[in-house]
C-alpha cells in the first residue's frame, strides 16, 4: 500500500516516538544509547535529503511578545556572517529605538529606517499614517529588490496591513520581486491569511501572561525598548 505521509511527518513521528519511549521507560544505558542512535539516524537522513539554501519569507505574528525580538536575533546572525541587512520600521519612529543605537556599530552592513510616527492612537491622523506607511513600503521595495542585501526586516508591517494602510496584494507582489536567495521577515500581530499562506516560516507568539496587562507594569528599558 502506498504511503502518502510526507517524509518530514514520518520523520517527526519517528523522533516523537523515540522521545516518548525514552521518557516513559526505565532504560538501561545500552537501550538509551540505541534509542539516541536511532534518533540521530532519522535526523541525519532528514538533513541529507533537505533542499539546498533558499531565500525565505518569514512571518512572526500573534498576540504574544517577542516578534520583533526574534527577528532581531536573525538580524544579528546575518550581520555575524558579514551579510548586508536592512530594517524598515512601519509603526515605530516617534521615539529613538535603542536597537538603532546598538546596530550603529554595523554601519557598513546595516541600513535602518524608522519611518513610522508611533502607534495609531498616538498619531490620530489616518491620512498621515497612510502616507507614512506608503513611504515605508516604497523604501522596503528598494531593499527587497536589491541583491546586495541578504536580509530585509519589515518590522510591524502586519499592523499596517491590518489597519488598511497597505494591501496584502501589493505586499505579495513586492515579495515576488525579491532575489531567490534573499530572506524577508515580516513582523506584527494579525498577519493576513494570504501572507501566512505565502510564507515559508510562520511563528505565532502566544500570549500567556503579560506584566502590563496582568500587573500594570509599564514598558521597561532593556525589555520592551
Amino acid at each position: 500500500m502506498k504511503n502518502d505521509t510526507p517524509l518530514e511527518l514520518d520523520s517527526d513521528n519517528e523522533i516523537a516516538r523515540v522521545i516518548d519511549e525514552v521518557m516513559s521507560s526505565a532504560l538501561s544505558n545500552e537501550q538509551y544509547r540505541q534509542k539516541m542512535q536511532r534518533r540521530k539516524e532519522v535526523q541525519d537522513k532528514r538533513i541529507a535529503e533537505a533542499a539546498p539554501e533558499k531565500g525565505l519569507i518569514i512571518v512572526n505574528t500573534g498576540n504574544g511578545k517577542g516578534k520583533t525580538t526574534a527577528a532581531l536575533g536573525m538580524v544579528l546572525r546575518s550581520l555575524g556572517h558579514g551579510y548586508k541587512v536592512a530594517i524598515i520600521q512601519f509603526i515605530k519612529g516617534a521615539w529613538e529605538p535603542s536597537e538603532k543605537r546598538v546596530f550603529s556599530n554595523w554601519q557598513d552592513q546595516l541600513e535602518f529606517h524608522a519611518m513610522g510616527e508611533g502607534f495609531t492612537w498616538e498619531t490620530q491622523d489616518r491620512d498621515r499614517d497612510l502616507d507614512k506607511a506608503g513611504a515605508a513600503w516604497e523604501k522596503s521595495l528598494e531593499y527587497i529588490r536589491n541583491p546586495d542585501f541578504k536580509l530585509v526586516l519589515l518590522d510591524e508591517i502586519n499592523i499596517a496591513l491590518r489597519m488598511g494602510y497597505l494591501q496584502v496584494e501589493q505586499v505579495l507582489a513586492g515579495l515576488a520581486q525579491k532575489p531567490a536567495d534573499k530572506h524577508v521577515i515580516l513582523t506584527g500581530r494579525g498577519a493576513p491569511a494570504a501572507l501566512i499562506e505565502r510564507a515559508d516560516l510562520v511563528t505565532e507568539m502566544t500570549l500567556v501572561k503579560h506584566p502590563f496587562k496582568d500587573q500594570g507594569v509599564k514598558a521597561q528599558p532593556g525589555i520592551e525598548y
